[in-house]
């Protein structure tokens, strides 16, 4: 039963003296905040970036001619340059160039990690939701225009719908690697989940149980998100047969 004792030591002396264990919780609530911030942000810019992308790769070479598609592959160009650009480089040297550069003047780390990781997930986002209109019929989006919808009408009531619906295994799990990414966030130094337990581990000089404890919660948050991902895939499958 001796390791049992040594075990309660180690964790009142890791979580429990001088209340340790609000780093872990504190870092927690960052997290959590950034994660969801980013995700926002994420889902916006991958939207409009998956609408003009595929807009581009659909419209006839006629039609890229006129003033309106020339503005298309202007917009198409920058997309391009966006994605190739953050998907091209590290995550961590992102989160570098927008502290120590870009927003600078901004007081709120918080603020630099949603920022950051949002337009890091949107590049991915953006992806997978192209490919997810790319593989609607194209003859759903004349049906639309038939009917006398404009093209961003046929797009948000019949195209996107059914894109969001193909695609939801990948966004969450692009969920779930954005969670994981945002434990970088202490090289800027602000104090996320991996750095309340790195925090820990300095004071006590013992890393197991502050790392381990922090491997299990990301754990633990990755598995909900897993169980929610089932539960609407099931969900969507019986609005199917319906």
């Amino acid at each position: 039963m001796g390791w049992i004792e040594t075990f309660a030591e180690k964790f009142v002396k890791d979580f429990v003296v001088k209340e340790r264990w609000r780093y872990i919780t504190n870092g927690l609530q960052v997290t959590l905040i950034v994660t969801l911030g980013a995700l926002i942000i994420g889902l916006i810019i991958g939207m409009v970036v998956a609408v003009i992308r595929s807009a581009h790769d659909q419209i006839s070479k006629e039609k890229l001619k006129s003033p309106g598609g020339l503005l298309l592959r202007l917009l198409n160009q920058a997309a391009r340059l966006y994605l190739t650009v953050i998907r091209g480089t590290p995550s961590v040297v992102q989160l570098l160039l927008m502290y120590f550069m870009f927003l600078v003047n901004t007081d709120s780390k918080v603020l630099v990690a949603v920022i950051t990781f949002g337009i890091n997930s949107g590049a991915y986002v953006a992806e997978i939701f192209r490919s997810g209109i790319m593989s609607i019929d194209k003859g759903q989006m004349e049906a639309g225009r038939s009917l006398g919808l404009s093209f961003v009408k046929t797009m948000q009531i019949i195209i996107l719908p059914q894109a969001f619906k193909n695609t939801l295994p990948a966004l969450v799990n692009e969920s779930i690697t954005l969670l994981k990414e945002t434990s970088i966030c202490g090289y800027v130094g602000l104090n996320d989940l991996t750095r309340g337990g790195d925090i820990i581990r300095v004071d006590t000089y013992d890393p197991l149980l502050p790392l381990l404890g922090v491997a299990v919660i990301y754990l633990v948050i990755v598995m909900f998100f897993t169980w929610i991902m089932g539960k609407l895939e099931r969900g969507l499958r019986e609005s199917d047969r319906r």
